[in-house]
């Protein structure tokens, strides 16, 4: 609090006292008292007046610098009206038991909205789980079909998986450290399984793979790495255009590894790049090609965050995209920090 803001604050008192001062000066003066005596007294009046002002100045500047320390150094702020010392005259204490309420009231509508969605968030993993038996029930009864029938319905199939996947990653968003296991992962390795999980949806597609240079170590969780490729994947495929080739290869940084993703698909709008990680954005080619439900690279970014991988796309419309993925170096990764799961 400034000397500025104290003054205007109490604004209105201190005109008020002036001009009753003033008042009572000018009717000692037409009583016939001297100029001088009545001088000394406002002189007087004065300097206590600006005493007490500087004093409650003081007082207040110091309690709100004690209140903000006790602020800045809670982790949960809504237990601020919980923490703060006693109060300091009967106007404070209402004030504090009136915001104690008020945050006790709030701690509960919260804790009542986080169990609705941990409860949910439960209902939508045991649903993901439980419509998985039906997907795969299906495709084994589509194996005894027509050849082509059972290449259109394996592709359709494999669609609805993709789309149960990403429900089941966004449920989890809230707690994934839960499902969290870092280890030392091959990343060749890691590439044919995203491969080998979408073989039917590139071979439909026409799209030539080609890889270079994966022989490479990183130390990451393999299954939320392989649910981020899958993402690029379908993206490419989607986006694809005229003879649709992807290119995956690695190259290190320092002790870093980076992994890129190359499309010659239709690329990206300019303007557009910067929201392609927004959720629910799915920009004009979403709407021109159809299927787009812009979660995609909103859980690709959300996951690389918490792996502490730097995730980058990139893309000049008309020639392709390339997203680039960087691994943290050292082995020591395995030891998530807690800090980067909470920010989930």
């Amino acid at each position: 609090m400034t000397i500025r803001e104290f003054l205007s604050d109490r604004l209105g008192g201190l005109v008020f006292r002036t001009v009753l001062t003033l008042a009572a000066a000018f009717f000692l003066r037409l009583t016939g008292t001297e100029a001088g005596i009545i001088l000394l007294l406002l002189l007087a009046m004065g300097i206590c007046a600006a005493g007490m002002q500087g004093y409650d100045f003081i007082r207040q500047r110091a309690r709100l610098e004690e209140l903000e320390a006790i602020m800045e150094g809670l982790d949960k702020k809504y237990l601020f009206a919980e923490c703060i010392p006693k109060a300091r005259g009967i106007y404070e204490r209402r004030l504090t038991e009136l915001s104690a309420r008020a945050g006790r009231a709030m701690i509960g509508e919260v804790s009542d909205v986080r169990a609705a969605q941990r409860e949910y968030r439960e209902y939508v993993e045991s649903w993901v789980h439980e419509i998985k038996v039906p997907i795969t029930a299906a495709g084994l009864i589509c194996r005894k079909a027509a050849p082509d029938i059972r290449e259109r319905l394996s592709q359709e199939l494999a669609q609805i998986e993709a789309h149960v996947e990403r429900a089941l990653f966004y449920a989890r968003l809230e707690s994934p450290e839960k499902d969290f296991l870092a280890a030392r992962v091959d990343l060749e390795e890691l590439v044919a399984q995203a491969l080998n999980v979408h073989r039917v949806l590139l071979l439909r597609s026409g799209m030539r793979v080609e890889t270079e240079n994966l022989s490479q170590t990183v130390y990451t969780d393999r299954k939320w790495v392989s649910f981020m490729l899958g993402q690029l994947l379908q993206n490419a495929v989607r986006y694809r255009d005229g003879e649709p080739v992807l290119t995956i290869s690695a190259s290190t940084l320092g002790k870093k590894v980076r992994l890129t993703v190359h499309d010659n698909g239709i690329g990206i709008p300019s303007h557009e790049l910067p929201r392609v990680f927004d959720r629910g954005f799915t920009g004009s080619n979403g709407r021109t090609r159809g299927g787009a439900t812009g979660m995609g690279l909103y859980l690709c970014r959300r996951l690389a965050d918490c792996l502490e991988i730097n995730l980058q796309i990139t893309s000049e419309e008309g020639k392709g995209t390339t997203a680039v993925l960087i691994f943290p170096a050292g082995s020591g990764y395995g030891e998530v920090k807690n800090s980067n799961l909470t920010k989930m």
